[in-house]
């Protein structure tokens, strides 16, 4: 179980390892294109279920995982949370969609 910070430890949640590094990719690239949005995560501690926070450039954010290695990235999925993420929602983690099959080497 990985840990998202949003400007101090207070303000932290505990997301899986795998969904944090597809959420990683997507918050990063969103900052990286000075692009603010709310990011809301569904929640089952100490009676609260939801929580938002609204990601801006200015603030501090970590990524910190549990696990030794890097998960396995799934491009669907990022371009699911992407597209969320551009919604006027805001970024929510969406199921993760079935890989693209790999394409076949082609013979030439």
């Amino acid at each position: 179980m990985g840990r998202f910070i949003y400007d101090t430890l207070n303000n932290s949640i505990d997301i899986e390892d795998r969904t944090l590094a597809h959420l990683r990719i997507v918050i990063m690239n969103k900052l990286r294109r000075s692009e603010p949005f709310m990011f809301t995560v569904e929640l089952d501690s100490e009676g609260i279920t939801r929580r938002s926070f609204w990601v801006h450039p200015s603030v501090p954010l970590q990524f910190a995982f549990h696990g030794s290695r890097e998960p396995r990235l799934n491009r669907a999925w990022i371009d699911a949370l992407m597209n969320s993420a551009s919604s006027p929602n805001g970024l929510q983690v969406v199921p993760e969609p079935p890989e693209a099959p790999a394409a076949a080497p082609t013979e030439e």
